[in-house]
């Protein structure tokens, strides 16, 4: 049996006594609520261009992004220009997170992006010109950029290691759920600045949201505010103080505190990242900027943004194709509702392999489909574009949100996790950039790269990807200390069951704490 250490003193735990005025399921409802609306806005805000780049009333305020034999060629660079620009705005969002998360912490992170993201949804709905749509595009992508890479991480520092998975893929559904929303608002008979504003109502309900929530105790303890911590704790358990089970969260996360405050050595967090040692800090982060970049290579964001030009291309109307392309959305958040319920059972390594093997058959066979190009081989192609997003949203959607917050220590997490989600906005513009006049050059054989691209991804995650199913944020930090300890690997250690859990005597005896250093920690603390 795992040794439990003596609980934090008496005066620390009493001065955490004051109870936060939601607890619980009441809380954990909140934050899964306000965490989903800020996906939410995110998959809309992805999904809307793709609506509207065949409208008719878009194209004639906006005639550069018209692709046919009758206009400039440059059309279809301006066209995935437009598009792809949003990208740039979230990877520049996402990487001044590298300086503001921690500092300013998780909530006022989020109400900046989603205040940016209102401003940035004015302009693009007042557009009149191709250069405002751009300007406005890349100032909403900026606040996009600082939610992607903080709510994955502010809603997984505040939910069980038992729930997290499911929690987290949750707001995967609902980049989905935003997206379909974007398909069917578009397609309606409104004029396009309707659809695009309706964003700001997502927003809204996001600021508003946060207000009420607590922070992320996993910052509080890095800021040495404890006792907010440990009340956060006991809310989020609705439990009281004395509980083993708050305890041993609480231990493990100031064990993890602990620890790096050791090791970092004076060193700033951003130098942390590119460190070894017991830590594995620069695997870990490099694990977390992979998986994001894997998510883009997959091609998902082919069908996330060009979805009504496919189903065009493929022989159906203006109108059809847009019905079908709101169709597609729909089917992809109703399959991504499967994950929610695997996540925690299944694990996160067997759901992206198994996503990874379903999304090399596919786009194998829309290139067949696509070299033969009959009328029959476009129906199925139409199939097929719906079963890929089936094999995405199961394995891949919300698992690259999720993945890069589990993956790494507590003092890295805001700077890794703007890391991995900067990846995955640079090589979602390098998708969507390449992917309008990669069709028009190579047509059908666009597929082949991407099938080439997924099947390169299944031995990586095999080999590479510990697991992290059923493990909290900070026994992960074990997990990495074994493996450098015995000179084997993560993915080793993180599938065997002797690992003992954060905040256990054999814990500290792995990650090198000592008990006398403990003892003084806690004397300074009650004094």
């Amino acid at each position: 049996m795992p040794q439990r250490r003596e609980v934090v003193g008496h005066g620390e735990l009493q001065a955490a006594a004051p109870p936060l005025r939601l607890r619980g399921r009441k809380l954990t409802a909140a934050l899964a609520f306000v965490a989903g609306t800020g996906f939410t806005l995110f998959g809309y805000d992805q999904g809307v261009m793709s609506a509207l780049l065949t409208a008719g009333q878009f194209e004639k305020v906006f005639p550069q992004v018209v692709v046919d034999s009758s206009e400039p060629s440059n059309h279809a660079t301006l066209q995935s220009f437009v598009v792809a620009v949003y990208e740039i705005g979230c990877l520049t969002g996402a990487l001044s997170n590298l300086w503001v998360g921690d500092r300013i912490g998780r909530r006022r992170t989020i109400v900046t992006g989603g205040i940016i993201m209102i401003i940035g949804a004015i302009l693009q709905a007042t557009s009149f010109s191709y250069a405002q749509l751009v300007v406005a595009r890349i100032i909403t992508g900026l606040g996009n950029g600082l939610n992607t890479s903080t709510v994955p991480s502010y809603h997984a520092e505040c939910s069980p290691a038992s729930s997290r998975g499911s929690f987290i893929m949750l707001e995967g559904s609902l980049i989905t759920f935003g997206i379909m929303v974007s398909f069917w608002a578009s397609g309606s008979s409104a004029q396009w600045r309707v659809p695009i504003a309706i964003q700001i109502i997502f927003a809204i309900i996001m600021i508003v949201g946060i207000c009420f929530l607590p922070e992320s105790p996993r910052w509080l303890a890095k800021q040495g505010r404890n006792a907010e911590a440990l009340a956060v704790i006991c809310a989020l358990e609705d439990k009281p103080y004395t509980e083993p089970s708050v305890q041993q969260t609480y231990l493990g996360i100031k064990e993890a505190v602990a620890v790096e405050a050791r090791s970092s050595a004076g060193k700033s967090s951003l130098k942390e990242l590119f460190t070894g040692g017991p830590n594995q800090n620069l695997r870990r982060a490099t694990l977390g900027m992979v998986i994001q970049c894997f998510q883009q290579i997959t091609g998902i964001n082919i069908i996330t943004y060009y979805a009504t030009l496919l189903f065009e291309r493929l022989g159906l109307g203006d109108v059809d194709s847009r019905i079908i392309a709101a169709c597609n959305g729909t089917e992809y958040f109703m399959a991504s509702l499967v994950a929610i319920f695997l996540i925690d059972r299944v694990g996160r390594r067997k759901l992206m392999l198994f996503g990874s093997v379903g999304q090399t058959l596919t786009m194998i066979l829309l290139a067949i489909l696509g070299s033969i190009d009959t009328a029959a081989t476009q129906v199925v192609s139409s199939v097929m574009l719906f079963v890929f997003n089936s094999f995405f949203a199961i394995g891949w959607l919300g698992m690259t949100w999720l993945y890069p917050a589990e993956i790494v220590g507590l003092r890295i997490r805001a700077p890794a996790n703007a890391l991995a989600t900067a990846s995955n906005w640079i090589f979602n513009f390098m998708v969507v950039m390449v992917t309008g006049p990669a069709f028009n050059n190579i047509g059908w054989r666009t597929y082949i790269v991407f099938a080439s691209l997924n099947a390169f991804i299944i031995p990586i995650v095999y080999w590479f990807f510990p697991e992290t199913a059923g493990r909290s944020l900070e026994d992960m930090d074990v997990i990495f200390a074994m493996a450098y300890k015995e000179g084997v690997s993560p993915v080793t250690v993180s599938l065997r069951k002797d690992v003992p859990a954060a905040g256990t005597l054999e814990a500290d005896e792995i990650l090198g704490i000592s008990p006398a250093s403990e003892k003084r920690e806690h004397g300074a603390e009650n004094s």
